[in-house]
């Protein structure tokens, strides 16, 4: 399991550097990857109940496939995630306009 949350770390620490490339410093989420860790720092997240300042930037860009609820969803990384975490991800990224491609 420490390996796979390592993996998950290491995609959260390549949502910060892409985002960056487009411009935005999502600074707070770094704090927290830097802090928490990539895995407690999506977990934080999953729950909050409007979506984070960052979710709503990458948004407005038109990348929320670089959002961490995109990230959770993924295969590989069910065995970290409840079922219950994959539908709340599942559902904000809807709500917004994402389109599913079959990942969760």
């Amino acid at each position: 399991m420490k390996e796979l949350e390592s993996k998950f770390h290491g995609e959260m620490v390549g949502i910060y550097q892409s985002a960056k490339k487009l411009k935005y410093n999502a600074s707070y989420f770094w704090q927290m990857v830097c802090e928490k860790g990539g895995y407690l720092t999506a977990k934080h997240l999953i729950y909050t109940d409007t979506p984070s300042d960052g979710f709503t930037t990458l948004w407005e860009l038109g990348r929320l496939d670089l959002s961490v609820e995109a990230h959770v969803i993924k295969p590989q990384y069910h065995p970290l995630f409840t079922e219950d975490e994959r539908r709340r991800c599942i559902n904000r990224l809807e709500s917004y306009g994402y389109k599913l491609d079959g990942e969760q």
